[in-house]
């Protein structure tokens, strides 16, 4: 899949993949050091040694983790910061896309409203949708399906992608309504963007609140996120993107994956349960390596996760914008950056590996080299089938009645990155105006 993610941004591409795995008994020696996460802007630190890994080995983790490429790498140990990278002072407070990674943010979102009991994610979507929006198929997937990417509606990674790259999109709510279903709900995972757009929107219908609003409220704030740190771009109808486009700075971003790793817990706060997150982990019925909008270790799947026990998850975005999370280990590892073609696709088993020669309690064994994980082709119709291209364009079997580029459903729509902040445009922003997302 890394393959594929080089592939993908080499057509001008925004799409990855990220998945999550069943939880596992915590056991490790006495007289650990363990720290409280923060909801501040410094996170408590310790020496490897503190918390059972040995320096001198965590310093090649490090060397490799400092690649030109990568801007920000963090490696946590019982909510312990003991691995910093050369330009996290730098880069740290940067908002920054987290492309594909925001799938796993908007997976928490519902799982809060699950919680809440405003969400039900054995509820056909039908029970959330307007009348008259959708048809009958389409209103027959669940909830659970969007959540594990078993919809059954027709996918193209790059062509539903790239109008989001482009801010073309008129409508994603309607454009996933329109793409033909090709398969039963829950039977077949194929990678979709636009399944994402579409949660979201449920979720939003579900509460009755917007979805930014409600994640801010409900999510990021309990976090010590606020609002003036980031953005998260909208289609031209106002609908929040779900597939990517969460613009976060690294720094708020670890907390995310700190947050999974304690279980839903943070700072004395049960944000989202314990329950929900055990269940947006387990490999799903469709495809063993993935759960709810996180990759998974599940049966198979150890090549994601060389040498991490099976209850390690992934939040994972394209251009490696990852956080690897073992809850039995108590350990986090972050990194963003840009991945461009050619940059070695070893990188994430390389520092993997490297992270877990450092453990002596416990003691790890060593996953070996790197073996090269099966390719995917441009040419595979999940990456590169044109329908849901044409169908913004109100044109082949993709389009949805009364909705293309020019208009949609009878509403205006707004310009292409007519709301963006100053500063920003896709990969990130910069700049000192007051309007600028970032930590300051």
């Amino acid at each position: 899949m890394r393959r594929l993610e080089i592939l993908v941004l080499s057509v001008g591409m925004a799409a990855a993949v990220l998945w999550g795995v069943p939880s596992v008994a915590r056991a490790e020696p006495e007289g650990l050091k363990h720290c409280a996460v923060s909801t501040g802007r410094t996170m408590e630190t310790a020496k490897p040694e503190e918390v059972g890994l040995d320096s001198a080995a965590l310093a090649e983790a490090i060397r490799i983790a400092n690649d030109p490429l990568r801007r920000t790498f963090h490696v946590f140990r019982n909510n312990c910061l003991i691995a910093t990278g050369a330009r996290n002072a730098e880069n740290g407070g940067v908002a920054w896309n987290l492309w594909s990674s925001t799938k796993s943010v908007v997976a928490l979102v519902a799982g809060i409203a699950a919680d809440e009991r405003r969400l039900n994610i054995d509820d056909p979507i039908g029970a959330y949708l307007p009348p008259g929006l959708g048809d009958e198929a389409h209103r027959a997937i669940k909830v659970r399906h969007l959540l594990d990417e078993s919809s059954g509606m027709r996918v193209a990674v790059a062509s539903e992608g790239i109008t989001g790259l482009a801010q073309f999109d008129p409508n994603v709510v309607v454009q996933a309504l329109g793409l033909p279903m090709d398969h039963e709900p829950g039977t077949t995972w194929q990678y979709s963007q636009r399944a994402v757009d579409l949660l979201v929107y449920v979720v939003q219908q579900a509460v009755g609140e917007d979805f930014q609003s409600y994640a801010q409220r409900k999510l990021f704030t309990p976090l010590g996120i606020p609002a003036s740190d980031y953005y998260w771009a909208r289609d031209r109808s106002g609908n929040t993107y779900g597939y990517a486009h969460l613009v976060l700075p690294p720094a708020d971003f670890v907390k995310l994956g700190l947050l999974i790793g304690n279980q839903g817990a943070y700072g004395g706060t049960q944000v989202v349960s314990a329950e929900y997150l055990r269940r947006a982990s387990e490999p799903s019925p469709a495809k063993p390596c993935f759960g709810f909008l996180l990759v998974v270790n599940g049966p198979g799947c150890s090549g994601s996760f060389p040498g991490l026990p099976s209850d390690a998850v992934q939040m994972s975005g394209m251009m490696r914008q990852d956080n690897f999370i073992v809850p039995s280990l108590g350990l986090m590892v972050s990194w963003t950056g840009v991945t461009v073609p050619g940059d070695s696709v070893s990188f994430p088993h390389d520092v993997l590996r490297a992270v877990i020669a450092a453990f002596r309690a416990p003691a790890l064994p060593d996953p070996g080299p790197y073996t090269p994980l099966p390719d995917v082709s441009l040419a595979d119709p999940m990456v590169s089938n044109p329908d849901a291209l044409f169908g913004v364009l109100g044109l082949g079997p993709a389009a949805y009645p009364g909705c293309n580029v020019a208009a949609c459903l009878g509403k205006p729509l707004a310009a292409p990155y007519g709301d963006w902040p100053p500063g920003c445009f896709i990969l990130g922003c910069v700049g000192t105006q007051p309007a600028t997302p970032g930590i300051r």
